[in-house]
């Protein structure tokens, strides 16, 4: 890396000439293929932007301007570029970099950020606050186009589109997906980039100045010059969303042609009012791979360079999950599948293919996904709302008031439940259990197997009334004691049913507690059902001395401390011990390493056993 290397700041890009800023972006290129291939990650968004981070970093001061990455799967080049080049191959591993926007990491680092469509929002109060402390700074807003099917982004393009004078906020829309603006000409476009000069902005502010400054006639002049040019630019483009809102709309740019990018970011400094600039990318840019198919390079586990194809190619509860759907719907009909942009991700690009009349992708919206299900539903059919457990959180009030209180059949399957590993702290699937314990009249199952997986959608769709939640951890199954015979009830039994120890858990940890209570001759308590608690399951440890909760989960508001309360109810003699998430946000690391971290591997559990 013969220009990489030597960037410790981004002041030290600002020297460059095109051509070595060319270099730079293609060391940049190779750099996020070589370090993605080795731990996973985020790779055709990021391959998309380098040459726009790079353009951002030359013309903006970071961190006094801000640099807001929305979502954060575009960040990392962002982190090459600002200091962090050596520390790069611990990307997404145990004490190195996230693989998200980190403010605890370096201040260039605005934000915490994993869930998409917050960054106008945050980039706007940032706005307010340095017009308060007459602070000159500019706030960039770096936004994918996927997230603009998020509503927060409009709430925030509503309210930023009033700002008064001199408000230095830019929103940079990169769309590297779906067509915003419609197709225009070669005149349309070549007049796009001419307006997004600096020496056009320039000539303009001069032009209206001299006008302004003759008399009787020149205001007149200067109006009808301004209806003149609105009237053609609307011929040409057509009026935006974005002008409605009060934004000055610029765009389309070239998002991998660097001049047109630093004219374009030099022109938007100039316009001191609310600026949208609207690029172009291609995702997986310079990987044939990524670029071919950059779905399967959103987010990608270690793989082959050469090939492109994953190192590991085994099975996992999302693929098990989507095979089911593809099944359970050729015999029934009134099935339905409903994800918030995640097709691949929860395993439904099957069912989108074979059922799409009955796939429905809402994109980057959560809570419309689950409103949108409980309409589903009133017409009569059996709508399965698919999504990671992180994603959840924000459809919370739409479960409680459009899910459980209508007392309509919805199944709510929750991917990535638990520990997630090396996507950290935003995007732990360890809140779940807890805020669902809140939610009145709904059905948690949390299968620990393949098999399990299945008989829970089956009681889930046909069996269990109203809503029911299934939820299953990321990856594969785990195997389990051979003398143990699965019920399929709500809970299940292993072991000595006199013993004075006894060991409950549910989920994956399970399958270390079952052999962990093998080892030492405790009971094993496997719940399959954890909301409700089956009063049987807390009626069996009821005569032991030791009971031990083995949880997967957040501590506060979990299944451990209900199971607890509930052995209290009972007049329970003996002790108890919670052993589950403390109340923390957890970095990334391997599931196996924060697993142990929390005392939930198996030696842990042998240890706490014995």
């Amino acid at each position: 890396m013969e220009l990489l290397d030597k960037i410790a700041s981004p002041a030290d890009i600002r020297g460059l000439n095109d051509t070595q800023l060319e270099t730079l972006c293609e060391e940049i290129r190779q750099k996020l293929i070589d370090t993605v291939s080795e731990t996973g990650g985020h790779l055709s968004s990021n391959l998309g932007v380098v040459e726009l981070t790079v353009a951002l970093h030359r013309e903006f001061d970071s961190p006094q301007d801000k640099l807001i990455f929305d979502v954060g799967h575009q960040i990392y080049t962002h982190k090459l570029l600002t200091g962090r080049y050596a520390q790069f191959d611990t990307l997404r591993q145990a004490g190195g970099l996230s693989g998200f926007s980190r403010p605890s990491e370096s201040a260039h680092d605005t934000f915490y950020s994993g869930h998409s469509g917050t960054s106008v929002s945050s980039a706007y109060g940032v706005v307010q606050g340095n017009l308060l402390n007459d602070d000159k700074s500019y706030t960039v807003a770096i936004v994918g186009d996927g997230s603009f099917t998020n509503g927060l982004v409009y709430e925030a393009l509503n309210n930023a589109g009033r700002c008064d004078d001199d408000c230095r906020l830019i929103v940079v829309l990169n769309e590297n997906e779906m067509s915003i603006s419609r197709n225009v000409g070669s005149l349309a476009r070549y007049l796009a980039v001419m307006r997004s000069k600096p020496e056009y902005v320039r000539f303009k502010a001069r032009t209206e100045s001299m006008l302004n400054h003759i008399p009787l006639i020149g205001k007149g002049i200067a109006r009808l010059l301004v209806r003149i040019k609105t009237g053609l630019k609307n011929n040409l483009y057509g009026s935006t969303l974005f002008e409605d809102m009060g934004f000055r709309y610029m765009g389309p740019v070239d998002g991998h042609n660097l001049r047109q990018l630093t004219d374009a970011l030099q022109t938007a400094k100039l316009i001191k009012k609310p600026v949208l600039l609207h690029v172009h990318t291609t995702k997986g840019k310079g990987y044939e791979p990524a670029e071919h198919d950059p779905d399967r390079f959103h987010g990608i586990a270690k793989f082959d360079i050469e090939t492109g194809e994953p190192l590991y190619k085994g099975t996992n509860f999302s693929e098990q999950f989507g095979k089911y759907m593809c099944e359970a719907a050729l015999h029934d009909r009134t099935l339905c599948a409903v994800t918030a942009a995640m097709s691949i991700g929860t395993g439904l690009k099957g069912f989108e293919e074979r059922y799409p009349r009955r796939f429905f992708d809402v994109g980057i919206a959560e809570e419309y996904a689950v409103t949108f299900a409980s309409g589903l539903s009133k017409a009569g059919l059996h709508p399965v709302v698919a999504m990671y457990s992180t994603f959840l959180q924000r459809a919370y009030d739409q479960i409680i008031h459009d899910g459980a209180l209508q007392k309509q059949k919805l199944v709510l399957a929750i991917d990535r439940a638990g520990l997630v590993g090396e996507d950290g702290e935003t995007h732990q699937g360890i809140y779940d259990t807890s805020f669902l314990n809140s939610v009145p009249d709904i059905r948690v199952f949390a299968p620990a197997t393949y098999e399990e997986l299945r008989r829970a959608m089956d009681a889930a769709l046909y069996k269990e009334p109203g809503l029911v939640a299934v939820r299953y951890p990321r990856g594969e199954e785990r195997a389990f004691p051979e003398d143990y015979t699965p019920s399929y009830g709500s809970f299940d039994l292993y072991g000595d049913k006199e013993a004075r120890t006894a060991a409950v858990s549910y989920g994956r940890v399970s399958s270390d507690v079952l052999f962990a209570a093998h080892e030492t001759g405790a009971l094993a308590v496997k719940l399959n059902r954890i909301k409700p608690v089956d009063e049987e399951a807390v009626d069996a440890v009821l005569s032991c001395e030791r009971v031990l909760f083995f949880e997967e989960g957040i501590r506060s508001g979990g299944v451990g401390e209900k199971f607890a309360l509930m052995l209290l109810e009972r007049g329970f003699k003996g002790t108890f011990r919670l052993v589950a998430v403390p109340d923390c946000f957890v970095a990334q690391a391997s599931t196996a390493e924060q697993l142990r971290q929390f005392g939930l591997d198996r030696e842990s559990i042998l240890d706490a056993l014995r």
